[in-house]
């Protein structure tokens, strides 16, 4: 989402875990999707988590959303938070 962003030039390992999957959508439309059906706003949501829970079922939308925020490194503590009480279900 920064000018010059570049499949090749983003670091991959930025969330070194085995479990993390990483995507590159040069056409934001997963940003853009967030954006108007769980955000509300026409735009692109980007360096943005979405946690959802073990119950969670995608219909329109996904939900029940357990938490959102951002920037994800900017906010890790608080994404921690949210996903221990789930890590320990």
């Amino acid at each position: 989402m920064n000018l010059g962003d570049a499949r090749l030039t983003i670091d991959s390992n930025v969330i070194a875990d085995p479990r993390v999957k990483q995507f590159w959508d040069g056409n934001n439309i997963a940003g853009t999707w967030f954006a108007e059906k769980v955000e509300g706003y026409s735009g692109v949501a980007w360096d943005v988590y979405y946690l959802y829970g073990p119950d969670a079922e995608w219909s329109s939308t996904p939900g029940p959303l357990v938490a959102t925020s951002g920037t994800v490194i900017g906010r890790r503590d608080d994404l921690r938070a949210a996903i221990l009480p789930l890590i320990n279900q």
